[in-house]
Formats: structure tokens, sequence, C-alpha cells
């Protein structure tokens, strides 16, 4: 028998318009089993094969499939795309704090939050591992009734199995959504307790509180991050879209159930939707065989804002995903805030360490082993050095600090488990080279602390501490004492880019700059699901309201709630304008007013953090907006990779491609260019008026290395709210840039109130 797998066939926009009706729905499907049944030869053999019938918005369908049949159906004329549903993964008291919307615990006149009235009924679906819904965050005290919008009314598949009348949704929360049948087709059936919208490893609800929680005091970790954690949009309404499974992390997120979500959220009437969700590298294709990518153009078609994480795979480049132009994807950066815990070698020598520890006891030092010095005869030198589960000898350990490199690039809470079990009283996890200094703050269940040495120039013993040595090795007799971890909070320099921020340049359309914005991602305080342990180990049975994590899973739903406040703010701005309001006015400098740094010490650069990182209440009112609509992103589709018979299966109108577009040209808010030479590379860009009437911009361009830019016209001179004005950028090579290629800058405009800018990359 030859095998079968998961297949989505993509069919493009169904033609019975935005409100369909239950016949709609039913002829759509049906529509789905026919074009099935003419491959698989009957109706019967077509309805056990389709897992989900995409029938509201997106059309199209998930099925069961042989490659041959599925080669056969991509030959169907209405067929827009054939692919393989692939397995996606996952990718606070203080940030906003760091982020200009509070200060010194209360909220400035200048604030976001009173200028986009604190999201209020703004609706954000979050895409995830579901919610708990007992959280304070999403208490609905003070709420009026649901808005009028919202057609998921009733929907709450929260412990629904329950022979009870009880809804766990509420004015808040006002719906939940299950979505499991492609994870169910490959990996067996659900137990029935578990198949719920409920959040039992917590990565949903921290996320969803993030974006939005309420408003809640007394917020903290063992003592760590005390304050009050809140949304971005704290007054929005929220609805969870459960997408992600399995026991532990829930970190399988099957696209053919995310593209169910997509479907459903935009037929739910949602505003935004937060999708911290995504492949790694070796998954990036053509924007039409993406799950999350043909969901958010249905999504922003429907003026729907979709924030995606940019994945967790630097710093390596060409790592980001989320990349279509119509996706608003997100990078991380640290905040002015570490948890740290001040560790003494014994020698006089001293490290800080990110820690949530309780501490050692008092002024007790104890011996340090490598793990690399612990290793079991059959295990490998970089097994052991990295603490995997049976490469390390308890006899060596017990009683001491254990040593580990860490091994992921967001967590290293498993390799303080494996410590623990060997009988260690301590760990310190040293950053690899892929880390570079983000320093993490793990939830061990023994006292450690993430350290990173190679910035510590007064340590003797760097060679020991990332690589071990020998037993003969002096520094094998160091001793360590670490204290009660503390938060300290004005970090300088922040933000700093995370190491494992995914990077540009975009592997699938190079001329889109992406990640298009950073925000905060690490060590990240919000809430907790209860059924959840912290650190997500089997083990653990310790029970947290609030937890501290982090990836662009956290900095992702950052963002969501600031587009909260501008839908809200401004109801009737498209994505696109949301988006470059909030691009346009982010700052490329840290809080010493120096260049941003990554992890590595580096400047930073657009491949790093896009535009730069989000200022939330500059965006409220940037004063011009690149603008696109529906047809500027099928201009971009007929210049990408599509021809013009297959564009009238991608929108409900009808729509002529142009006979020449160059995709420099599409009117995004940032410029990507192909580097030629020493010949002229000329793109235009329109902006419009949000600002003020009677309004003069003036142009300025930072100087590309080996290049002149000339912009036409220099000044726009804007009368009205809502005009539009267009520009020219001619960039004309002098020299050879001394470093090569990709050559970064940026363009400026400025009326003396409102600046907007955007990054200039030449490939």
């Amino acid at each position: 028998m030859l095998l079968e797998r998961q297949y989505i066939v993509y069919l493009g926009e169904h033609s019975h318009g935005p409100s369909p009706s239950l016949r709609d729905l039913e002829s759509a499907t049906n529509s789905h089993y026919d074009l099935l049944a003419s491959v698989l030869g009957s109706h019967e053999k077509a309805k056990e094969a389709v897992i989900y019938s995409y029938n509201k918005h997106i059309n199209g369908f998930a099925a069961l499939l042989e490659e041959e049949e599925a080669s056969e159906i991509e030959k169907k004329a209405s067929v827009i795309s054939v692919f393989m549903s692939k397995e996606y993964k996952l990718h606070t008291t203080r940030s906003w704090d760091f982020l200009g919307l509070e200060k010194y615990g209360g909220i400035p006149a200048e604030s976001a939050w009173w200028n986009g009235n604190f999201g209020e009924n703004t609706i954000i679906a979050n895409f995830d591992s579901g919610v708990w819904p007992e959280h304070i965050s999403f208490n609905d005290n003070g709420y009026s009734p649901v808005p009028s919008k919202w057609r998921g009314n009733g929907v709450c598949q929260i412990d629904h199995f329950r022979p009870s009348n009880k809804t766990f949704c509420n004015r808040k929360l006002i719906g939940a959504r299950v979505f499991s049948e492609a994870y169910e087709a490959q990996y067996g059936k659900l137990d029935p307790l578990k198949r719920t919208a409920r959040d039992f490893v917590g990565h949903g609800t921290h996320t969803l509180s993030t974006a939005a929680g309420n408003f809640a005091p007394g917020a903290t970790f063992f003592g760590n991050g005390n304050g009050t954690a809140k949304g971005g949009s704290p007054k929005a309404r929220v609805a969870a879209y459960k997408v992600c499974w399995s026991t532990n992390d829930a970190g399988s997120c099957h696209e053919a159930d995310i593209l169910q979500a997509f479907d459903y959220a935009v037929y739910d009437g949602v505003d935004v939707i937060s999708a911290s969700v995504g492949g790694s590298n070796p998954y990036i294709e053509a924007f039409f065989t993406d799950g999350v990518s043909i969901g958010a153009f249905h999504a922003v078609t429907r003026n729907i804002v979709v924030v995606c994480s940019a994945g967790n795979d630097g710093p390596a480049p060409r790592t980001v995903t989320n990349v279509a132009p119509w996706s608003f994807t997100v990078a991380a950066s640290t905040i002015d805030r570490d948890f740290l815990s001040n560790i003494s070698l014994g020698n006089k020598h001293y490290l800080k360490g990110a820690s949530l520890n309780r501490g050692l006891p008092s002024r007790k030092f104890y011996p340090l082993v490598h793990a690399v010095n612990a290793r079991l005869p059959n295990a490998t030198i970089e097994d052991a050095g990295l603490c995997k589960p049976g490469a390390l000898d308890p006899r060596k350990i017990k009683g001491n600090i254990l040593v580990c490199i860490r091994r992921d690039k967001t967590t290293s809470v498993a390799q303080g488990y494996e410590a623990a079990n060997a009988g260690a009283v301590g760990v310190f996890v040293v950053n690899g080279k892929q880390s570079g200094g983000t320093l993490l703050a793990e939830p061990y269940p023994i006292p450690g602390a993430n350290v990173d040495v190679s910035q510590d120039k007064d340590i003797d013993e760097h060679e020991w501490f990332e690589k071990g040595g020998s037993d003969t090795n002096n520094s094998r007799k160091l001793v360590a004492y670490m204290t009660v971890a503390r938060t300290y909070l004005g970090i300088k320099p922040a933000p700093i880019v995370a190491g494992f921020s995914s990077r540009g340049p975009n592997a699938v359309q190079p001329l889109i700059l992406k990640p298009d914005i950073i925000a905060p991602g690490v060590n990240i305080l919000a809430a907790n699901s209860l059924a959840a342990s912290p650190s997500n180990q089997p083990s653990d049975r310790r029970r947290v309201p609030f937890n501290i994590q982090q990836g662009t899973s956290m900095s992702c739903p950052h963002v969501a709630g600031v587009v909260g406040l501008l839908k809200t703010l401004h109801p009737d701005w498209s994505p696109a304008a949301i988006k470059s309001a909030i691009m346009t006015t982010a700052t490329t400098q840290d809080n010493n007013h120096l260049p941003i740094r990554d992890a590595f010490d580096q400047i930073a650069t657009p491949f790093d953090y896009g535009s730069g990182h989000i200022q939330p209440n500059l965006a409220m009112d940037p004063g011009l907006v690149y603008d696109m609509r529906t047809r500027d992103y099928l201009n971009f589709i007929c210049a990408h990779d599509h021809n013009q018979y297959f564009l009238k299966y991608f929108h409900r109108s009808s729509y002529n491609c142009p006979k020449s577009y160059n995709i420099e040209n599409l009117n995004y808010p940032s410029i990507t260019v192909a580097n030629r030479g020493m010949k002229p590379i000329s793109v235009t860009r329109t902006v419009t008026n949000v600002g003020t009437p009677n309004s003069t911009y003036v142009v300025k361009a930072n100087v590309l290395e080996g290049f002149k830019v000339l912009v036409q016209p220099s000044s726009l001179a804007f009368k009205t709210i809502g005009e539009k004005k267009s520009f020219r950028v001619i960039l004309e090579g002098t020299s050879w840039p001394s470093h090569g290629f990709p050559v970064f800058g940026n363009l400026s405009w400025t009326d003396g109130n409102h600046t907007v800018t955007s990054p200039i990359v030449i490939l």
C-alpha cells in the first residue's frame, strides 16, 4: 500500500462573498468533494479522505492523499497549488514601561494607551496552544457587551465535554475554538479530555495575555519581576484558536489546522491575528504553498492585520520565516530589565548570570564540575558537554555545581533537570557560540544561571567554561557561590537583538525586507496556565500564575497589542497603513542613543531588526503612511510567481496583471533593491498624509557607502488629510563599498513634528 500523507489543495478565494449562507458553505464543500472524487473515483472516497473543507473565505481543502493522487489534482485547471501540510512549531510587567506606554508606575499623557483607548473593543485572535480562561488576565469585570461585529457567538470549546451549562468564555474572552483534525490524522485521536481550547502548556495563555491581557496586579515569578502584568491592548476582546498540540510543549502545529483557524477567524470577524507559529528554514517555500502565507493573505484582504513571529533560528542569515509582504513579521530583542545572580568563583573572579534562582546555602562554595569531565564512557564529548540524557555520570556530579553548554537557543531548562537528576546542587549553563550574549532566565529545578563568559574579560577560565578540560587542569579546582536572583532595571544597552532571533534576508523574495520590526522577546513575564509547570518538564510539579518565557513567540504579541491600539484609534486604516505607522516610527538606537547592537556585540542591521525597535507612542501619529490595498498585493503576486490565469482564483473580483511591474516599487515601508553595479537604480513610493493639513515634508537620506542618493521631489506639500504624494528614489553607484554588499542606509521625511523613516537595503 502506498503511503498517504496530508496535502493541502489551494483553490484561491470563494465566489460567495464575505457573508456566506449555510447553503453557500455546503455548496463550497460539495465542490471540494467533486474535485477530489474526480481523482479518487467516488464521493465516498473523497469524503473519507478530506480532513478539512475550507469553505468560508479560503477556498481549498486538506486531505489524506498518495503522492500520485496529489500530482493528479495539481494538474486540474482550477488548482493554484498542492503541497504537503507541514508541521510548524511555536516561535509583562516591564516591557510596556520600556516601550513608553507607562512610566514609574503611571501612564504618561503621551501614552498610546490613552490615545488608543487601551484597545477597547478591538478583537484580537491568538493562534497558539489555547488559553487558561480563569486567569485574572481574562476576567470580564467592567466590560460592556460583546461587540456586534463578533460572529463567533456561542462558540467556546473549553471543557465542552462537561455536562454543565457553565461557559468559560465571557465579555473579555469572547470565543475559543479547537483545530486538531490534522494533528489527530497524524498522531491519532486525542483524549476527549484534552480536545479542548484549554491551555495545558502555558504558551498560548502567555502570548494572549501579552497581546491583550487585563491589568493584573501582583504579578511575579518566585519573587522576580514584581509588578502589574498587562497586555498591549488591555481592554481588547480576545479569542483563542487552539492549533498547537502535544503533551509537553504543544510544539506541534499542523499547517492544515492553522489554515482552518484562519478561515474561521476571518468568518468570526476578528480585527487582529497574532500567530506565534511558523516553520524553520528548511520549510521556506513559495508564498502559496505555505499555510500561514495563504491564510494571512485572505485575512489582510478582509482588513485584518496578521502579526507573525520571525522564528528562533538565528543568528544564521536567511532564517526568517513568515516573509510574505502582507504579513507583519516580528523579531525579538531584550528590554532594560535583567534577572541576575552574582557568581563568585572563589578565586576573586566574578560573573553575572541570568537567574530566577533561590540561591545556594549562605556563603557556601561548591566545586564546579564541567559536564565534559563527567561523561559516561559510552557518551560522546559533545553529548556530555550539552548535558544530554544518558551522557552524564552521577558519581562525578553529586554535590557539585554542574557546568553545561547551552544546546537550545531559547531554553536550557532540560539541562537543569539533567543536572538535578545527576545529584548536582546547582547548574551553570554556558552560552555557546550561536547564543552570543543573550542570557535567558530559566526556571531550573535547582539553583542555576545562564552565563556568558566570553564577554567577561577578567575571567581567565574562558576555555574551561566553554569546552571543559582534563582532570589535571587546575581549573577543575574552581569553586563557586551564587547569590539569590534579583531584578535589575535600567539595564544598558537595551534593546539588543536576541541571539536566537531569525535573520534576513528574505529567502523567498529578497526584495521584501524581513523581519519588519523588532520587539521585546527575552525574559518576558506574562500569564501562565495553572495546568502547566513553568518548565513544561514532566517531573516539574510547580504551578505558577505567571511565567517568564522567551522567543519571537513573545515579541509577536507585543506588536499585536500595539496594532490593537491603532485599530481602536484609527478604525478606518488598512492593515498596510497600520503596519507602516509602526515601521516608520521605529528606532534604530538603544537607550544609550547609540546604534542597536546584536548579542555578539556587533552593530545590528535591517536584516536583524527590519525598520527598528517598536515605539508605540509615536506610531499613534506617524504623519505619513505607505498604504497598500489588495490590488498592490495582486500586482506583487503577478510579478513574483503567478500568471494571469491563476490570478482570477486569488480574489473574488477579476483582475488583470499589469504588463510590467517591478517588485522594488511595491509601496512597502522599507526599500530593498538589487545591486546593479554602477547603473542607477530607481524606485517609486507613494505616501498618504494622516498627520495635519497644510504640512510640508522635506527629505533626508543617510549616505549609503558607495552610492549617491537623489530623491525627486525633495519636498512634499500636503493641503489635506488623506492626500497622496509620490516620489522617486534614485540610487547611483559611485564606488565599490569597502565591505561589499549588502549596503544599508535610510530615508526620512520630516515636517518638524513627524519623522517618517524607511530603511534602504542594496543587496
